[in-house]
This record gives C-alpha cells, structure tokens and sequence, in this order.
C-alpha cells in the first residue's frame, strides 16, 4: 500500500517560454518522488490547470501574457493557492515580495543548486503543512481579506520598464542597476551590459531589453547596440558615409543610417 508520505509531488509548471518550462522539468526529472503533471504558457491557462489539475507545488513566472503571476494568485485565491516558487527575470517588485510571502522565488538565470534549495524548502513546507501559513502572508501583502479573491484587473502597481537587471558572474547572481548600465552590445544571441569599465553578460535578447527598456532614456542607434541618451558625447560621419557616436568614455559605436535622424531629433540636434 502507498503511504501518503510516498505519495509522489505533483509539480504544475508556469512559464511563457518553452526553454524555460524545458529546463524546469529537465531538473525535476533527477529528483526522486516527483511528477510533472502539467504546464501552462500563459496566465489564463495557468488559472485552468490550477484548478484542473490541483497540483501540489507550482513554478509560476512573474511575467506571463494574459494575467501576472500575481494576478494568478489574485484570480484564484491565495487560500486557494498550492505551495509556489516563483521565477522571476527583473521584477524587483517580486524579489522584496516574494522574499517574505512566498515558499521561495528563482532569479533567471538561475543554477542548478539554487533550483535544488527552492524545491528542497517547498518538499518541507508542505511536509509540514507550512503552506496556508505562507499564503496567509502572501494574502497579507496583497491586501487582501483572508478567504476572498482581490479583482484581477486591479493589479499591485510596478514600474513599466526595467530599474534593474539580473546577470550571472562566476557562479553567482548579480543585480545591476538600469541606472548605471552605459550601453548593451549584442554579443551572440543574447547581450551584454556594459557598465563602467564592467561588462556583465545577460541572457536576453536585443529585441527583448529594448522592448523593456525605459525609450525616453535609451536608444537603439544599430541593430547591436543600444545606448542611454545622455552617454552620447558626439555624433560622428566618416567620409565613407558611415555614422557613429562616440560615448562620453571614449567608446565609439556604429550608428545605423536609417536610425540617425531620429537619433538627431531625439537629442535636439539639427
């Protein structure tokens, strides 16, 4: 006969990205006791397969199209919630929260240790029964009355653009600062955050940190470069035609033809 205790830990995955969702599963196939019994790309679908399939632990991502993490949260009720560890890529708003109020958070890029950790803390939780105490301060920093549902529409405030990114140097998770980030490089498919005399690698896109980075302070003058404004010393024309700028450091960048008017205008040049 199986005991409760043998029972295995049945784990609902929440992620928009396929990769992510992969690697997550991925790690819990090398841990004993586990079944992944479902994953959602979206919020909705995440409020669905919560209720469908009533898993025990939960990995919900912070941003997802259709509703929030936390709005997945408000949608089905904290008391309603299972044990949950969030993943999260900048929310800063979810790191302080989350620190408090939920079994334990995963800042991407994460590694395979600290994913250990969080799963080992949410296995003891539950064990323990510890949950509805977590949820009851979850319930807490949501505001909302214990036993009903804040309105999805009414999420918890949060700035719309990036104030800090999340990059892994030797091993260990770094925050840096939006404000201290001088220009991104592609390098490869993802990019590079150049800071000072620093550089920090980061596993985005170009296309998604321009998308998430405030345009009033950054721009993107080449399809691997994107500069904030008030870094940029000098436009320069070569006598080939090719444009650049050079940084207030010395550095030197190309600048795309098809970019330099509006680059000129957004810098109230003629």
């Amino acid at each position: 006969m199986t005991t409760e205790s043998e029972k295995p830990l049945r784990v609902l995955i929440a992620d928009d990205e396929l990769l992510a969702r992969q690697r997550i599963e991925d790690l819990l196939a090398k841990e004993h006791g586990v079944e992944v019994v479902g994953a959602a790309s979206t919020g909705s679908e995440t409020v669905e397969k919560i209720r469908e399939l009533k898993p025990d632990l939960l990995f919900l991502d912070v941003q997802m199209p259709g509703l929030t993490g936390l709005q997945v949260v408000e949608t089905i009720g904290a008391e309603s919630m299972p044990a949950t560890i969030f993943v999260t890529a900048f929310d800063q708003f979810a790191l302080k929260a989350f620190d408090v109020a939920a079994i334990d958070y995963l800042v991407k890029p994460f590694d395979d240790e600290r994913f250990v950790h969080a799963l080992k803390r949410a296995r003891k939780m539950i064990e323990l029964e510890e949950v509805q105490k977590m949820t009851k301060r979850l319930l807490s920093l949501l505001h909302v009355p214990d036993g009903a549902a804040a309105p999805a529409s009414e999420p918890p405030p949060k700035s719309k653009y990036l104030e800090r990114i999340t990059v892994e140097m030797r091993g260990q998770l770094r925050v840096v600062p939006v404000s201290k980030v001088d220009y991104v490089s592609a390098s490869g498919p993802y990019a590079e955050l150049h800071v000072g005399e620093r550089t920090f690698a980061v596993r985005e896109r170009m296309q998604t940190l321009e998308e998430q980075l405030d345009p009033n302070v950054f721009f993107r003058i080449h399809r691997s470069a994107i500069v904030r404004l008030d870094r940029i010393d000098t436009l320069l024309r070569a006598s080939g035609g090719d444009y650049s700028v050079r940084l207030k450091d010395g550095t030197e960048l190309s600048l795309s033809r098809n970019r330099r008017e509006e680059l000129e205008r957004r810098l109230g040049v003629g």
